[in-house]
């Protein structure tokens, strides 16, 4: 059991590191992109791939067009909360996505423990059982079951360290693609507030 565990937490482990990191890349990349424009630029035209702002642009865009009578920045933008609505949404769901499996780490570095605990426990007493059967009080008699035993422990141990680090690395990385995802929410409805003359609520 400890052994699956294991496994899937690495896998798991391996997996958000090189979606981080690819994330990473790609949203520095769309950033400079959009910010070298002076408008907001058609989403299809942007296309780097793999960047978490990419569904939440592409959200309020949709929001725009579906407001704007023209395509052009001359258009009038009835509400701009509903844009920023839009794009808030569209960024709550990516981040749900980073999210996925998070749980499991959370669980696999507090239940593990106890499961090697457990394991010991059951062998200490198997071990001390094997005793009184032999019929010798003897430490020679006893100690290789104790030892046996006492490797449950470490192997919880071995899986839920990497587990717990790993969680909480994540869930910084989490926590600051939520703050990337608001502020860039804020750039592009001040963006738009700019471009697209009109009232807007």
């Amino acid at each position: 059991m400890l052994l699956l565990f294991s496994l899937f937490s690495w896998a798991l482990i391996l997996q958000k590191l090189s979606m981080f990191s690819r994330m990473n890349r790609q949203t520095a990349l769309f950033l400079r992109i959009f910010r070298s424009n002076r408008i907001l630029p058609d989403p299809r035209q942007m296309g780097t791939g793999g960047s978490p702002l990419e569904p939440v642009y592409n959200a309020g865009y949709r929001e725009i067009e579906s407001q704007t009578r023209t395509g052009t920045p001359m258009g009038r933008v009835t509400s701009l909360n509903s844009v920023t609505v839009s794009m808030q949404l569209a960024a709550g769901e990516e981040v749900r996505k980073a999210e996925k499996f998070m749980p499991w780490l959370a669980t696999t570095g507090s239940v593990t423990p106890f499961i090697g605990l457990f394991g010991t426990v059951w062998g200490v007493m198997d071990a001390f059982t094997g005793l009184g059967a032999a019929g010798s009080a003897s430490l020679r008699a006893v100690a290789p079951g104790i030892a046996e035993a006492l490797i449950t422990t470490a192997a919880g141990l071995f899986t839920a360290v990497p587990a717990v680090i790993a969680y909480n690395h994540f869930l910084h990385d989490i926590k600051d693609l939520a703050t990337r995802l608001d502020s860039f929410t804020l750039e592009v409805s001040a963006l738009v507030e700019k471009l697209y003359p009109g009232n807007r609520g």
